[in-house]
């Protein structure tokens, strides 16, 4: 089994590490000539329009961001309608901006770069305004284009080795990235923004949903050659990423599976020419999971690695316990209004947030992932280690959240902006910031139990939660922005708490510079 020799993991993540050094000597540039369009078009499936009116859900955007709904016994079934509003939220267009040079359009949620290159799929069964098959979703011109005609749940149920969600789901959304379209700017490291940009595409998703009271569940183990094929995918080009159970319809469940003949579907070109990073396929190969069998196994780590990690904490001298608004005190403005305003902060203020507002976002961006590789929800594979600038009521310095005790713990005091925009990449946004929050894992932990796949799920979870806390600055009108670092220096920064660990993401906010005091 390929997944168990960690040292592909190994490799393609020193590999892809960036450093003072790496990044000063690279010779990389960005051909604009050659840069790919951010959207897959299909050049001869007749679209699906979907419906353009999209109502407000009601539910505050906190609140929705800090559901945690599994599919359960309910009989949840999506309509078109609410299929459109889910869709629109997760990766529709939100703004375009026009230039001498052209437009630039701008997606519901945060992706490096603003490239654009996940997709996604649709497939589901007879639904009451929607026939069964597999679709494509198009942003570029909001509709659905059919792939494949009839019910192939199955086909997913089987390659997610029967998890049980997947099979009671009505409809199911799968997640892909097409790697060019990030290479062309980030080279290598571009897989690993497969899942940063997948997973905060997924926190708008999850919001999306829970608002519309349809319950979801993100599912990252599954037999990759059977979903890409569904799909139709380039394996060479193009890797699935996850699955996504929506609803809950044990009635409708799938019958035997449908025979998956070969597509022959012409895509426009994206570019003059692209340019293949064999490191991206190698590890995407690496850590596919290859039998149904492997699945079940791979999924069944995932309550041993809970049970290692619910009972760790620290007892520590300074604990500065959060202070969150509660439901009663939180801003009432929709998850609908907060995608549709949210943006990437380019320059903070320096001004401070107050403590509340940090716990927030805090709270309710870690209160767990519907995932199975997160049974229970409570046992991530994350840490949140914060630099804190500007936070009323909390001494500058680094600090480490303790999830068990809701509470933060103070690492060592004092004033870090000249070393946090040192540690992302140089740049203003991480000094300027009132706080940068940065997500490491143990990966010796993460691969021992889940192979090489559980690089993609340190990766994934670190985005999902760090698209949650994007949200829930934008829902208290404050700013945030996801950022690169350099990876040894911030696990060194934060040593000795951090030793052996390795950062995944990182999101800094704050109050953007057009605020007003």
């Amino acid at each position: 089994m390929k997944n168990r020799d960690l040292e592909a993991a190994w490799a393609y993540h020193n590999g892809t590490k960036h450093s003072y050094r790496s990044v000063r000597a690279s010779v990389h540039y960005l051909d604009w000539e050659n840069q790919p369009i951010p959207f897959k078009i299909y050049s001869n499936l007749e679209p699906i329009p979907l419906p353009q009116h999209l109502s407000s859900s009601g539910l505050s955007a906190l609140s929705a961001i800090s559901a945690v709904e599994a599919p359960g016994k309910t009989e949840v079934v999506p309509s078109r309608q609410t299929l459109a509003e889910i869709f629109y939220l997760a990766a529709g267009i939100t703004k375009r901006r026009t230039y001498p040079g052209g437009e630039i359009v701008f997606r519901a949620a945060a992706c490096t770069g603003a490239l654009y290159h996940i997709d996604l799929y649709l497939v589901c069964g007879e639904l009451p305004d929607l026939a069964a098959g597999v679709y494509h979703f198009g942003p570029h011109d909001f509709a659905l284009r059919k792939l494949r005609q009839g019910d192939y749940r199955a086909v997913l149920s089987r390659a997610s080795g029967g998890e049980r969600s997947i099979a009671n789901a009505p409809a199911i959304v799968i997640s892909a990235s097409t790697y060019w379209r990030n290479s062309w700017k980030y080279q290598a490291r571009a897989y690993r923004h497969c899942y940063w940009d997948n997973g905060t595409m997924l926190a708008n998703l999850l919001a999306a949903a829970a608002a519309r009271r349809v319950p979801a569940r993100v599912v990252a183990g599954f037999v990759d050659s059977e979903v890409s094929r569904l799909l139709a995918l380039d394996e060479k080009r193009e890797a699935a990423l996850t699955l996504v159970a929506l609803g809950n319809a044990p009635l409708m469940t799938a019958g035997s599976s449908l025979a998956v003949e070969p597509l022959m579907l012409e895509t426009q070109p994206l570019s003059k020419k692209e340019i293949d990073y064999p490191a991206m396929t190698a590890m995407h190969q690496a850590s596919s999971l290859e039998t149904e069998e492997e699945v079940m196994a791979w999924r069944g780590a995932a309550q041993q690695e809970g049970e290692r990690r619910k009972d760790e904490g620290e007892k520590a001298a300074r604990l500065f316990p959060l202070q969150p608004l509660s439901d009663e005190e939180i801003p009432r403005d929709t998850i609908d209004e907060v995608v549709m305003r949210r943006g990437s902060t380019r320059r903070f203020s320096r001004q401070s947030i107050t403590f509340a507002e940090l716990s927030t976002a805090l709270d309710r961006a870690t209160r767990g992932i519907p995932a199975d590789f997160l049974d229970p929800t409570d046992a991530p594979l994350n840490d949140l280690h914060l630099i804190v600038h500007a936070v009323d009521g909390l001494a500058p310095g680094a600090y480490f959240f303790q999830r068990g005790s809701r509470a933060l713990e103070l690492l060592k005091e004092g004033d870090f902006r000249r070393e946090a925009g040192y540690l992302g990449l140089g740049q203003e946004i991480p000094a300027d910031c009132s706080v940068d929050i940065f997500f490491l894992a143990d990966l010796h932990r993460a691969l021992e139990r889940f192979g090489n796949r559980g690089y993609r799920a340190a990766q994934l979870e670190a985005a999902v939660v760090g698209g949650k806390i994007y949200l829930s600055a934008y829902a208290q009108r404050l700013g945030a922005s996801g950022l690169t670092f350099f990876d040894d220096d911030v696990t060194e920064f934060f040593s000795p708490h951090a030793a052996g660990k390795s950062v995944m993401f990182l999101v800094a906010l704050g109050k953007s510079a057009k605020q007003r005091k």
